[in-house]
């Protein structure tokens, strides 16, 4: 299998208020720089690691949008992780569900005319829906030499793609 990306960063480490991570950003084939970020990478057991696929979200993330729960999903995600002692976190640059940001505006604006849901507006714009791509992320997994996840997630087109790219998934929910 070739490799989705171009080139990779060094490995470094930054502390959070959980934990003292370790990330290495990527520059994929599509100009996208997904990050990696993992918590006692050199020791991870491979059995059973707690993951987390996260989509980028500029509005939730960096403008603290209540309009999804985003910031708050990437949060419990790293505070998990750092509990637990172990663990990797992917953020992948997907804005919008893989839209973008400059369609996610446009839903945003109509859920706020019509008074819909993300669903709904994603719909009567007539974006697809979702177009997000996570072969990078089994790329890497098989690089770590993790076969066999719990996935933190509310999405089961995540835990579809993993299981039949021959990751091993139990799902694990963020409530």
């Amino acid at each position: 299998m070739p490799n989705n990306y171009l080139k990779k960063s060094e490995i470094f480490t930054f502390p959070t208020e959980y934990a003292l991570f370790k990330a290495q950003v990527f520059i994929l084939k599509d100009g996208t720089m997904p990050v990696v970020v993992s918590l006692n990478q050199d020791h991870l057991s491979l059995n059973d690691i707690l993951v987390r696929i996260h989509s980028e979200c500029f509005m939730s993330e960096v403008l603290s949008s209540i309009r999804c729960d985003c910031a708050s999903q990437l949060k419990e995600s790293l505070k998990r992780i750092a509990s637990e002692g172990q663990g990797v976190l992917f953020y992948l640059r997907q804005e919008g569900k893989g839209m973008g940001l400059f369609n996610k505006a446009k839903a945003y604006y109509l859920q706020e005319k019509y008074q819909l849901s993300n669903y709904e507006a994603d719909k009567m714009a007539g974006f697809p829906e979702d177009t997000r791509d996570y072969a990078f992320v089994v790329e890497v997994l098989n690089e770590m030499n993790i076969h066999s996840i719990r996935l933190l997630t509310n999405n089961d087109e995540k835990i579809r793609y993993l299981k039949e790219n021959g990751i091993n998934v139990q799902k694990t929910s963020l409530a």
